[in-house]
């Protein structure tokens, strides 16, 4: 067995459980990856993505050198294809002179509402940080989002307006001290193992209760004491119908409600409705174990709250997560240890992502763009002269591309985001994307999007390059360079202060903004000195276990559990709500609901894991259909169907399964050759901005004789190896470059 010259702690790149990782490194490779038994996050143990999905690094298709066009795409004639001939290897200098000319040249044209940024979850807080400073701070405009917008803006919304906070409330690993649980719309056994196997000792070891509310059968429900299978979309009426049982029962937690609520009599009058009765005609879940559910909350000592998209991802996403937060109110279930309202964030750095302000509404730290107080600050800390930063909320990632027009934006700068697999309604985004004037893709690989672009930059993977991630537990913790860059790639934190220092050049500058940093460490103090959560955070603290936000100065120890007297807001605040269906129900011709999700080998749009040996484990797009539907209509597992929205069609393989419920269909979205996206409705949340995706109507046909042959084609060779021409309605590649030197 080999012995590693060297180890390396950091932390992992995936989920947002933020699990410690030991690269282990021999001749400058990783090779193994272990994490120790005294970690607090995870405790040693990993899931097959944190201990075998870092080999993207070292893919042959990684591009690892500046590359241009050799022709500029034009607007409204831009095309997703990726041809070696059409572009050229060039050195570090001319690709960011090319990219400050460009950026410039459209500003002074156009004015700030020209040029927008998508950041990244899976970049680091510096990395996220740096980039909305230089887009707030030189070109004006807050035309910034990253992907919390398509995943937990609802959620967000939501929690802002009932506490004024939007993080998890508590520590996962709290999980073990509470009494009886709720986790709905996640599927955590796939998405967040770790967390997973923390909530199953609970069950198991602990005594817990556990009541899981969701369309499919997941590992979880094995574990539950109730499971409650509603229909997609109808979170709103379950809840609030809890909601109704509490009050109606006097399971009320009267001292927390009186002393730390507001609003309570107009929410109980917008609950009289909401009858288990009611919600079963809505959801399909039965009255009893509506109201079974609702006790057993109720009447726990400490009862918590974990959801995920499956709340979130909905036209009425705001509605959804606030009906949870009522049921905390209700029972005073929030503000202690093992109780608390906790979203479980996707991404490795969502989180820190929004506490660093890549967001249209929010400086960093949560402050708003359009309160007169908090520009100020900003102006003071980027050296930007007095009213100088732009006081408007910008467009959120859904309305960038949807403004991509003349008059509206021509530039955008995406860093590590892949918006033609993660955006609904993908053939409508694609038809955006052709008519931006100029793309910028800051990345490893040339995905999906990257395939639009006018310049590529070529960035580190997260085990080339110092930082920190904040997890989903608001633990800010270390990532640390275990290895050279390979190539001539750089750090994203390096390529943003580079390209920084040469638009300043160009708009004549006098007041630099500063951009000398020699360590992310020193990027952190910037944040520290402005943004008061993480006033203590520093390096030399980051050290064994990091610090949980807020950490209000030097010596404050981190803080495992938010609320405990008060709320950020004051007073909670109840919200009357109404019941709104989702905006596609289905009807006679697209019969079954789609809801889209992650599964445990891969990763959103799969440009690392499918550039990994973990896709050799799920290697295709299938579609899970119920047993019952199945016999239906004919279809056998294993057997190719085509499935149809009113804006798409793929073609994939069904999986004949239990875990899906009757009249409901599930499909990954991390498949190119069967992309999800395609499919979903971008109807959106009026207040979070988020997409609903997931719900929309569907229909299941079996497939043609020819598309049956094409998917049969893709599948011993993967996403990046097929070059055939796709089927109506798949999004159309040329393959990828060859391997760069």
């Amino acid at each position: 067995m080999l012995k590693p010259d060297r180890t390396q702690s950091t932390t992992c790149p995936y989920c947002g459980v933020g699990c410690n990782l030991i690269l282990h490194i021999k001749d400058d490779f990783i090779y193994r990856v272990t994490s120790p038994f005294d970690a607090v996050v995870n405790q040693g143990n990993l899931c097959v993505k944190g201990r075998f999905g870092y080999d993207f690094i070292y893919h042959p298709d990684r591009v690892t050198t500046p590359l241009v066009r050799k022709v500029p795409q034009q607007a409204g004639a831009r095309t997703q294809a990726f041809d070696r001939s059409e572009w050229r290897q060039v050195s570090w200098d001319e690709a960011l002179d090319l990219v400050a000319d460009r950026l410039v040249e459209i500003y002074r044209r156009d004015g700030a509402g020209a040029l927008a940024a998508y950041l990244c979850a899976k970049a680091t807080n510096e990395d996220n940080y740096l980039l909305q400073k230089m887009f707030r701070a030189l070109f004006r405009t807050n035309h910034i989002d990253h992907c919390t917008r398509l995943c937990h803006a609802g959620s967000v919304v939501a929690l802002q307006q009932a506490i004024g906070s939007s993080a998890m409330s508590n520590t996962a690993a709290e999980v073990i001290k509470s009494d009886c649980f709720i986790v709905t719309g996640s599927n955590t056994t796939e998405n967040h193992p770790i967390i997973a196997l923390q909530m199953k000792a609970a069950v198991r070891k602990h005594g817990a209760k556990l009541i899981v509310v969701d369309p499919r059968r997941m590992e979880l429900c094995d574990y539950a004491t109730l499971w409650l299978p509603l229909r997609p979309g109808t979170n709103v009426p379950v809840f609030s119908a809890m909601a109704h049982v509490i009050l109606k029962e006097n399971l009320v937690n009267w001292e927390f409600v009186n002393t730390r609520t507001e609003g309570l009599e107009d929410f109980a009058r917008s609950v009289e409705k909401f009858t288990p009765e009611y919600a079963e005609a809505i959801s399909g879940v039965d009255r009893g174990l509506i109201a079974a559910a609702a006790r057993m909350y109720a009447t726990a000592e400490r009862g918590a709250i974990y959801w995920g998209m499956g709340i979130s991802q909905l036209s009425h996403g705001t509605a959804s997560a606030l009906s949870l937060i009522h049921l905390a109110f209700l029972t005073g279930h929030i503000g202690r240890e093992g109780t608390g309202l906790n979203p479980l964030r996707g991404q490795n750095n969502v989180q820190g992502a929004s506490d660093m302000g890549a967001m249209p509404f929010h400086f960093p730290g949560y402050m708003a763009v359009d309160d007169p107080a908090n520009a100020p600050r900003w102006e003071a800390a980027w050296n930007v002269e007095p009213g100088g930063l732009n006081r408007k909320r910008g467009l959120t990632t859904t309305e960038i591309l949807a403004n991509a027009h003349p008059g509206g934006v021509r530039a955008l700068y995406i860093m590590g985001e892949n918006p033609m697999m993660s955006e609904p309604n993908l053939n409508q985004t694609r038809q955006h994307m052709q008519q931006l004037e100029f793309l910028v893709a800051q990345d490893l690989f040339i995905n999906e999007t990257v395939a639009f672009a006018d310049v590529f930059l070529p960035s580190t993977s997260w085990a080339e390059k110092d930082g920190t991630f904040t997890n989903t537990d608001r633990r800010v913790q270390r990532v640390r360079s275990a290895i050279l860059p390979r190539g001539a790639s750089r750090p994203d934190w390096q390529i943003i202060c580079n390209l920084a220092q040469r638009i300043e050049s160009r708009l004549g500058v006098t007041r630099s903004a500063g951009w000398q940093y020699t360590h992310p460490a020193e990027i952190m103090a910037e944040i520290g000195a402005v943004v008061p959560e993480y006033t203590g955070v520093t390096y030399a603290r980051l050290e064994k276990n990091g610090l949980q936000t807020p950490v209000w100065d030097s010596g404050h120890p981190g803080t495992p559990f938010l609320f405990a007297k008060s709320f950020p807001r004051g007073r909670g605040k109840f919200h009357p709500l109404e019941y709104v269906p989702t905006a596609e129900p289905p009807d006679d011709e697209f019969p079954f609901i789609l809801t889209t999700g992650r599964v445990l080998e891969h990763w959103h749009g799969g440009t690392m894991t499918r550039h990994s040996k973990l896709d050799e484990l799920y290697p295709q797009a299938t579609v899970e259909i119920n047993p019952a539907d199945a016999a239906l209509m004919g279809v056998s597992d294993g057997q190719v169907v085509r499935v149809a929205s009113r804006r798409g069609a793929i073609t994939l393989r069904a999986q004949v399964t239990p875990k899906t419920t009757a009249g409901v269909v599930f499909i990954p979205f991390h498949f190119a050759e069967a992309a999800a996206n395609l499919l979903t409705i971008d109807a959106l949340d009026p207040q979070a901005k988020i997409p609903e995706f997931k719900a929309c109507a569907v229909q299941i046909l079996l497939a043609q004789a020819e598309e049956a042959r094409l998917v049969a084609a893709w599948e011993p060779r993967g996403r990046y190896t097929w070059r055939g021409s796709p089927p109506a309605g798949r999004i159309p590649r040329s393959g990828p470059p060859e391997p760069m030197p």
